[in-house]
């Protein structure tokens, strides 16, 4: 490695420096998505349907013992860190607030598309978050004025796709969820 100097640090894990380093960027939300850092700015028409989403969860939310919200996913072993639109969570894992969370501890993740990145939420994220085993993937797409619910993850990608469904159909959110969401509003 050789003699430091000062203000010079070597790191041995450039993938936790990356995702380190990412945190402290003062006022923006950032992730990494395929090694590539993407600055998020939400537009409110982006926002919208988050909203009615997060309205319509929040009562069984309580009930599970969760979450929502949406902090950091880390993808360990990857060069992913994605901040999901929504995440719902089991409450005892968000107490440590250092700490970000790995698909697989999530009961929903929810992505909305936007113009800048739609592709990312439909494939990219849609693949990686079945590979780390998140349970329930809602893609809301802007574009396409659609929904999908993906469930049953596995390394290949998700084994059952409800939809896509055009906005203003009920989606039914299986178990633990039992709930119809409402997307006349989309």
């Amino acid at each position: 490695m050789g003699a430091e100097r000062a203000g010079e640090y070597h790191v041995d894990d450039l993938e936790a420096a990356l995702k380190l380093a990412i945190r402290h960027i003062e006022g923006d939300r950032v992730e990494i998505v395929e090694g590539v850092i993407q600055q998020m700015s939400p537009r409110w028409g982006h926002e919208r349907p988050i909203a009615l989403i997060r309205r319509q969860l929040e009562a069984r939310v309580e009930e599970l013992g969760c979450v929502i919200g949406s902090g950091d996913i880390d993808l360990p072993g990857s060069s992913n860190w994605f901040i999901p639109d929504i995440a719902v969570v089991p409450f005892e894992l968000t107490e440590n607030d250092a700490g970000s969370l790995v698909p697989s501890q999530t009961l929903l993740v929810v992505e909305v598309t936007s113009e800048s990145n739609g592709d990312t939420d439909r494939l990219v994220k849609r693949r990686r978050y079945a590979e780390y085993g998140a349970p329930l993937y809602l893609l809301v797409d802007r574009r396409e004025r659609t929904t999908m619910l993906f469930a049953e993850p596995g390394p290949l990608g998700y084994t059952r796709v409800s939809g896509p469904y055009p906005f203003g159909t009920p989606i039914e959110l299986p178990e633990p969820f039992g709930l119809v969401l409402s997307t006349e509003k989309f």
